[in-house]
């Protein structure tokens, strides 16, 4: 027997709460899903439906909210397990349904889920049910092996060593150890990466500088792997591990956090680096809790320094040396055109903004809530309106601004909807 309990049952009770959005799309994100069924249950009981949601004409659900442990369990290295776990159905007519078990929620954060539908006459490339690990915080994962900070660089007659770091379009992540050559590979967007891994390493309720100092590292041993072509110089054919003991915790398919995702989109160009060495640092790190790392960056230990009003510059500094500070990948491969900081304020004209209200239209072909709008070269309300809608689709800060953040994330949503559209 099913039960079904109303919307936002916990608030009245004084129990904590986080909550969900789910993001539907057809096989890719140029594609929205509407009208897919979200079935929502606790872990492992399929038969206790809290709650059944449906998506709009963006593929997008409305945001609900769910029991969470309080927020104290993940604040203190000792408290108890800081997340709740809830199962959900995805399924649309004419598409295979999938299964996520363990979607976390904690106490007053947002978790973000994207779920990809395929046809029922295609084969699908991915899973039809994905299983969240535990976060590594909680759950138990081996530690990092030790690594040089600063690599050799491959021979000339290897692999081509770019003149400068340069933010790559995908890695393709190795679902296991290096020399598990049974293990997938998956394509995966850089910054959709960047948000699963934050997302399985760190809680989503620390200090934002915190939370900017681990990305920080994050983003930089990445851009690291990706620089000296570390694996594929090894004859592998991916760029990273999912094994903590090699790289960083990845988990396919798993939702990740709207407070990490904001400041992933914010920085993701930026990497940590020191004086005389090209390449981006290869910021290694534990959680200071299981593990001690001299030298390093403790996970429990950036969050104290956090919670005293550091800065993310000053965390980094402070395990790092004094002598690391933060800079910009000038290129981010796959978008058609770099910031222009005269797009930035509403008001202004000129080719940035035409740019900008040609995406927006070409997006809109897809995204129907976002109005159209006349291709003048100037950012009026029409603009802005259309930049808000898309903000709120896309889980940006609705400021009716491109920002840095909009304006790539503008770029990559029109390749994925031209790319169809070319398709089809």
């Amino acid at each position: 027997m099913s039960f079904h309990y109303r919307r936002f049952p916990t608030r009245s009770l004084g129990i904590d709460t986080g909550s969900l959005k789910v993001g539907v799309y057809a096989v890719d994100i140029g594609r929205p899903a509407p009208g897919a069924t979200v079935t929502i249950t606790p872990r492992g009981e399929a038969d206790m439906i809290l709650d059944e949601l449906r998506t709009d004409n963006s593929g997008q659900s409305d945001t609900i909210e769910l029991a969470a442990p309080p927020i104290e369990y993940s604040l203190d290295p000792n408290g108890g397990k800081p997340y709740s776990e809830y199962d959900l159905r995805v399924s649309m007519d004419g598409f295979d349904s999938v299964t996520i078990e363990g979607v976390q929620i904690f106490s007053g954060s947002k978790a973000l889920q994207d779920v990809r539908l395929y046809p029922l006459d295609e084969p699908a490339p991915a899973l039809d049910t994905i299983i969240i690990q535990p976060e590594v915080l909680w759950g138990d994962y081996p530690p990092k092996i030790p690594e040089d900070e600063v690599k050799e660089l491959p021979p000339s007659s290897g692999f081509v060593v770019l003149p400068e770091p340069v933010i790559p379009q995908t890695v393709v992540v190795h679902n296991g150890v290096p020399t598990n050559t049974s293990a997938q590979n998956y394509w995966v967007p850089f910054t959709d990466y960047i948000k699963n891994v934050a997302s399985c390493e760190i809680y989503s309720t620390w200090p934002v500088e915190t939370i900017r100092a681990n990305i920080l590292a994050i983003l930089s041993f990445t851009l690291n792997r990706v620089y000296t072509e570390w694996y594929r110089n090894m004859g592998y054919s991916f760029t990273i591990t999912n094994s903590t003991q090699f790289d960083h915790a990845f988990n396919y398919g798993r939702n990740i956090f709207e407070e990490i995702s904001v400041v992933v989109d914010d920085i993701f160009t930026s990497y940590i680096t020191r004086p005389n060495i090209k390449q981006p640092l290869f910021a290694q790190y534990c959680d200071g809790k299981r593990s001690q790392c001299p030298m390093w960056m403790t996970q429990w230990g950036s969050k104290d320094l956090g919670d005293r009003g550091e800065t993310a510059l000053n965390i980094l500094k402070h395990y790092y040396g004094s002598d690391v500070y933060i800079t910009q990948a000038q290129k981010v491969d796959g978008t058609p055109m770099s910031y222009p900081n005269a797009a930035q304020l509403k008001g202004s004209s000129g080719a940035p903004v035409r740019t900008i209200q040609e995406q927006l239209n070409a997006i809109s072909n897809n995204y129907p809530a976002i109005p159209k709008q006349k291709v003048d070269g100037i950012y009026g309300d029409a603009t802005t309106e259309a930049v808000r809608t898309f903000q709120r689709i896309f889980n940006l800060p609705q400021s009716g601004i491109v920002d840095y953040a909009t304006w790539y994330k503008l770029s990559e949503i029109f390749v994925a909807v031209t790319r169809i559209a070319e398709l089809t």
